[in-house]
């Protein structure tokens, strides 16, 4: 069973975000949070409450489940373009260079390595049939 949590118009740009999210792309969920918790990059922190709060939707969908043997681990991890503010700088000589101050929004999905499998031996079962 998976678990999706969405944080919308950080102010970062998509691609610095990027950087940090591909770090956490398909690991398990603990060994994600101590990358994310000594990474000196800005969205660290960001992600690292996002996940978190990825994990108590997760407890919230499965509470009968234990959260130490289900084996989480990072689906899927998108970062998207948000809205861009724009910003005029005075440039020399009269003119004006635009600035264009990027935000972006980012999407976590956590699922249970127990739960895929099962779900991966059911779809084999019924092709088989």
């Amino acid at each position: 069973m998976e678990a999706v949590a969405k944080l919308n118009n950080v102010p970062t740009s998509p691609r610095k975000m990027r950087l940090v999210a591909g770090m956490i792309r398909g690991e398990k969920v603990n060994r994600a949070l101590n990358i994310l918790k000594f990474e000196p990059k800005d969205g660290a922190a960001r992600l690292e409450k996002l996940l978190l709060s990825a994990v108590a939707n997760w407890q919230a969908k499965n509470e009968e489940a234990r959260l130490e043997e289900a084996e989480l681990y990072v689906k899927e991890i998108r970062v998207d373009g948000g809205k861009m503010l724009k910003r005029l700088r005075p440039a020399p000589q009269g003119r004006a260079h635009r600035i264009r101050k990027r935000s972006n929004h980012v999407t976590l999905i956590i699922d249970s390595m127990n739960g895929a499998e099962l779900e991966s031996n059911t779809i084999t079962d019924n092709e088989e049939k």
